[in-house]
């Protein structure tokens, strides 16, 4: 099921974010959740105020740590987009549209912790199923930015290295073929030429060599720039079989 699409306000902040900031962050998002879980679980128990204001202080950290993966994996986003397959631009739109929500869901469930705080147990009940939840979505979330590394190469630095590498291959051929055009255009003049040339029984040899010159030439550049073309297409592809998995979550 498709989550309905939300978007928050853009904030302006006075400074810029680090590209991959997102990963350590994201760490942080995915086991906080789980420490506040296992602290109102033991509290249940052991019925201690001090306990529960703990986790009602690492609650607020959490909605802090998740704002802030929001917009670390928000940098990080816009620097890999662009490199991506369109299958994974799709992929990292969703990976961004769920975390939009978990951010929302960490306010909900500091809400319900202030309700359960006040010591009635359907409002406990409540608050644990909001903070299971969000849980839930955490670890989901986290195998989405898994996917996005492993299968898309997501801020992979030598997946960039590759892309540009690709890049200025194809930019060579381009060249090669503006060559060959340029060329061609020439002989076609050439051949025109003799025509209007008063002496036109000694033109005909003249054309002749310029045209066997310039094919000579069209030939040796397009063989030297499939040569180079092929052998870097070789070597990209040889260094993106061995793109080391570097997890981006």
């Amino acid at each position: 099921m498709e989550l309905p699409v939300i978007t928050l306000p853009k904030v302006d902040l006075p400074f810029d974010i680090p590209v991959l900031l997102h990963p350590p962050v994201d760490h942080f998002a995915i086991a906080l959740p789980v420490i506040i879980l296992l602290l109102e679980f033991y509290n249940l128990f052991a019925r201690r105020k001090s306990i529960g204001a703990f986790s009602f202080i690492l609650l607020i950290l959490t909605v802090i740590i998740f704002a802030g993966a929001y917009l670390t994996g928000t940098t990080d986003g816009k620097e890999a987009y662009d490199l991506l397959t369109p299958e994974g631009q799709e992929a990292l739109k969703a990976h961004k549209l769920l975390g939009t929500y978990l951010l929302l869901a960490t306010g909900v469930v500091l809400f319900f912790k202030l309700l359960a705080m006040t010591g009635k147990s359907y409002f406990k009940f409540f608050f644990f199923v909001v903070l299971i939840g969000l849980i839930a979505g955490t670890f989901e979330q986290g195998e989405h930015g898994g996917e996005l590394v492993y299968t898309y190469g997501a801020n992979v630095e030598r997946v960039k290295t590759l892309d540009d590498e690709l890049f200025d291959v194809k930019e060579e051929l381009e060249d090669a073929t503006d060559t060959v055009a340029e060329i061609k255009t020439e002989v076609k003049q050439e051949e025109a030429t003799p025509a209007t040339i008063p002496t036109p029984e000694k033109k005909p040899d003249s054309a002749n060599a310029t045209v066997e010159t310039l094919l000579d030439s069209a030939k040796k550049e397009m063989e030297e720039a499939s040569h180079k073309a092929l052998e870097k297409a070789n070597q990209a592809v040889e260094q993106a079989v061995e793109v080391p998995a570097t997890t981006i979550e």
